[in-house]
């Protein structure tokens, strides 16, 4: 079991990022994970993993999408 949470910063850019009209759904995909994770013990789900290191390797995703693409994965099962 992993027992990381998120901090307090990421969790803000997630919810800035759920706000944000403009944001993309992968995006918000990864800032939902990072909340529901943010005071809690949840772990992500195998789909969120891949999508999480699919952005950590693309060039065509922002800084502030893999900043949450990789608290996910810091958050993931390793066991998977």
């Amino acid at each position: 079991m992993n027992k990381k949470k998120t901090s307090k910063s990421v969790a803000s850019l997630a919810a800035k990022t759920l706000k944000n009209q403009n944001a993309s759904n992968t995006a918000k995909k990864l800032a939902g994970s990072v909340l529901s994770q943010s005071k809690s013990t949840n772990q992500t789900g195998a789909k969120l993993e891949n999508l999480a290191s699919t952005v950590m390797t693309s060039k065509k995703y922002s800084n502030e999408t893999k900043t949450l693409a990789g608290s996910v994965l810091s958050q993931s099962n390793k066991k998977r």
